[in-house]
């Protein structure tokens, strides 16, 4: 089966929450270990689907990219879910950030891969997050490092898995779910809730 859009959206909505993320990142274990307490997972992670940031420098259109922003603009990030680092105990940011790209229907290794050099030039220029609202006291600032992760499914064409190894970069793989899975799960969750 090729991967639908429907795929896409439903990982997208799957990493919206702490715990599917904690799962993703088990996939990746030198990512999992960046995990300030392991003790309290789901409180040291901030999962940000499809992420925007304040720049802090303008970038011009003659900078990698073609793209410019003005100082202090906001935009939006080509990756598909940020996550941020939190110490649970002090709810302060710690310096290290996650940015994950899922494969996207009709998505070649060049556009993917692209997706990653953007999101390096932009975040190159000085930046702070734009917060979700349930975070807004947490201050947003710029990380002292930047990770990328790509999530690739059973069904991408195997030039994508051939070019993320030969680049050396990360990537862990999705298996399509088929709809009656969905069903099922939602099932299981509503007999689980019912009967607490």
């Amino acid at each position: 089966m090729p991967v639908q859009k429907s795929h896409y959206e439903e990982l997208l909505s799957d990493y919206s929450d702490s715990t599917k993320v904690v799962e993703l990142l088990k996939k990746y274990r030198p990512y999992l270990e960046m995990i300030p307490s392991m003790r309290r997972p789901k409180e040291s992670i901030i999962p940000i689907p499809l992420p925007t940031v304040r720049v802090r420098e303008p970038i011009s259109p003659s900078k990698p990219g073609g793209f410019s922003a003005s100082a202090q603009e906001v935009i939006s990030l080509p990756c598909d879910l940020g996550i941020v680092m939190c110490d649970p105990e002090w709810q302060i940011k710690v310096g290290v950030e996650i940015f994950v790209f899922i494969y996207r229907p009709h998505e070649d290794f060049s556009d993917l891969l692209m997706r990653w050099r953007h999101t390096q030039v932009w975040l190159s220029h000085g930046y702070e997050w734009l917060m979700p609202l349930k975070y807004k006291y947490i201050l947003g600032e710029a990380a002292e490092s930047i990770y990328p992760l790509f999530v690739i499914f059973e069904e991408t064409p195997q030039r994508i898995k051939k070019g993320l190894k030969g680049a050396c970069l990360p990537f862990v793989m999705e298996t399509i779910r088929r709809p009656y899975e969905y069903e099922a799960e939602e099932n299981v969750e509503e007999f689980m809730s019912s009967s607490e």
